[in-house]
């Protein structure tokens, strides 16, 4: 006798996307769809026991950069560990098409640069056999993948193809090349593309220093690509800025009316910076305000600090700038720590410049009084006297030696945690206020990005166990923070056929044990092209999770099924 459906959940708490009263039930799956929700009567092929589980949708996290993770692996790791079944990739402005022969170069330099993506990578996993966004498209979808993913148009490349050189001394486009940059967008929306991101943050370099070619990038420019998005009738707009030019009003004055002519959505990235640690409260006032006059506006913001993991495992960390660091840096990290624990060596490194040779553009806005040692249990929420500053003065000594000695702990493997942004007053009071704000999604996890030195794929995971669970004044509700995890993000990017557990819907669903949610210790991996390492942070708590009616995780283990892969305007019936 055939079962009435593919797979039944029977018996968990439902929260069910919509943000309402969490109540016990049952969700059935048949043909990549979810069938019913509430008493099932009828069997699955498969059943799974959620008593004392909690079954929510499957995590939409749409600021992630798989650009080119997505080419070459089809478990897009670590998020897919996470719960995570949707992401939109192509975020910050950088990514690899359109791109010509001779500007492919550019592009991987710039990812590189602004992503923490190793070049020689880049260059092994990504065969450039497109030249169009279309065509990247197409080269996308030649391998299946564990969740779906939506791409959006990156402006530097799009920018670099149109001005090619000119683009990169950031040269103001002439009319030509704006209409051009118009037409183009409007061809990659009409082939799949999920809409347009684009870069004012001078925290977005090359490897070299050169400044993000879409900086300078005046109103007229950015008003016609938005207007290539009108013309095809679709897509997001996703913006990272520094809020500067000249001040955070009048660049959002110019966000109200690009979103005025154009009509599209726009989602924004927003932390508390820690040089400017009260400028976010101006952005979130305008940006609530745009809301509250039914402009389609959001903000993405991080659960916690966004940390660097500075180590000698990784790409990052105080001393890789300097002179006598740099020349050992090639070697195996056990032979590496025997030499830095030479006093001579050790009193050169503690005293040298961390900027000769400084690979990462933001290492002048880290210092170390927000450095600390990365503890095990975890602790994404350090207190101010166990910061390196801290420790040295107690013990009479320089920050640069207390962080120079914790980088030779665990025979070189330990890590220290930065907060970069979100972490200026030693708590994560101003995450709560942006929180208490309808229009803010979490997220802006950068999956797929800084693969050797941020691990912060994992902040689903942290926000359900810290917000919704263990911290002790301010904790949020989880049903609600299922739903800005979920429906909300989901339907900001037009997402319609997801988010929400109702019939009809596509069957992305997680099975949890909320209790015992947690984070484990991320681990450094080679297992890159080229050889490449990267940071990956694994969960417990994730029972199952089902992508499209298969499952493809089993507590946090791989079934080998991938029912995932990129998402077209098309496929969503619009």
């Amino acid at each position: 006798m055939s079962s009435a459906y593919d797979i039944v959940i029977r018996g968990g708490t439902i929260m069910d996307g919509n943000g309402g009263t969490p109540y016990t039930g049952d969700v059935a799956v048949k043909g990549g769809k979810i069938a019913a929700v509430g008493t099932i009567s009828g069997s699955g092929a498969e059943e799974i026991d959620a008593a004392g589980l909690t079954v929510t949708p499957g995590f939409v996290d749409i600021h992630t950069h798989y650009d080119g993770q997505a080419m070459w692996d089809s478990h897009l790791a670590p998020s897919s560990w996470h719960g995570v079944t949707t992401v939109v990739m192509g975020n910050c402005g950088v990514g690899f098409a359109p791109v010509r022969a001779n500007t492919q170069d550019a592009v991987v330099a710039l990812m590189e640069g602004v992503e923490d993506l190793p070049g020689a990578c880049l260059n092994e996993g990504l065969d450039f056999s497109w030249e169009s966004f279309g065509e990247y498209l197409t080269a996308l979808e030649r391998r299946k993948h564990d969740i779906d993913f939506c791409a959006l148009l990156p402006h530097a490349p799009l920018r670099v193809y149109v001005m090619g050189d000119r683009a990169m001394a950031l040269e103001d486009a002439n009319q030509e090349d704006i209409q051009r940059m118009r037409e183009l967008t409007a061809e990659a929306v009409r082939a799949g593309a999920w809409g347009f991101s684009t870069s004012r943050t001078i925290a977005h370099k090359t490897l070299a220093g050169d400044n993000t070619p879409t900086l300078r990038a005046h109103e007229s420019e950015l008003m016609a690509i938005a207007m290539g998005l009108k013309d095809a009738g679709w897509g997001m707009i996703e913006m990272t800025s520094d809020w500067n030019t000249p001040d955070p009003a009048t660049e959002f004055a110019m966000v109200r009316r690009i979103m005025d002519a154009s009509g599209r959505p726009l989602v924004f990235s927003i932390n508390q910076r820690h040089d400017r640690t009260e400028a976010w409260k101006d952005l979130l006032q305008l940006s609530g305000d745009a809301a509250a006059d039914g402009l389609p506006i959001r903000c993405v913001a991080p659960p916690r600090p966004i940390g660097a993991l500075l180590g000698l495992t990784g790409s990052q960390n105080p001393f890789a700038g300097t002179r006598t660091y740099h020349s050992i840096a090639h070697l195996p990290v056990e032979e590496r720590v025997r030499v830095m624990r030479d006093p001579a060596i050790r009193a050169k490194i503690v005293t040298e410049d961390p900027t000769e040779f400084n690979t990462w553009s933001l290492l002048v806005r880290v210092g170390y009084e927000r450095m600390f040692a990365f503890t095990n249990p975890l602790n994404y929420t350090p207190d101010r006297e166990d910061s390196v500053s801290a420790i040295a003065a107690r013990k009479g000594v320089t920050p640069q030696e207390v962080a120079y000695d914790m980088l030779l702990e665990d025979d070189g493997k330990g890590f220290i945690f930065a907060c970069i942004v979100n972490y200026a007053n030693y708590d994560l009071e101003a995450v709560k206020m942006m929180y208490s704000k309808d229009h803010v999604i979490p997220g802006l996890s950068d999956g797929g990005a800084h693969v050797a030195f941020i691990s912060d794929a994992s902040f689903p995971t942290f926000l359900f166990s810290y917000w919704g669970r263990d911290r002790e004044d301010g904790r949020m509700p989880l049903h609600d923070l299922v739903r800005r995890q979920t429906k909300v993000p989901a339907q900001f990017a037009g997402l319609h056929d997801r988010g929400v557990l109702a019939p009809g819907m596509k069957a992305d669903i997680n099975v949890i044990d909320f209790a015992n949610l947690a984070l484990e210790r991320p681990q450094m991996v080679v297992d890159l092209p080229a050889g490449g390492r990267r940071l990956m942070q694994k969960a417990r708590g994730y029972v199952a999770t089902v992508k499209a009616g298969q499952v493809t995780y089993r507590n946090g283990e791989a079934t080998g099924a991938l029912p995932g892969g990129l998402v077209r305007r098309e496929l969503m019936g619009v």
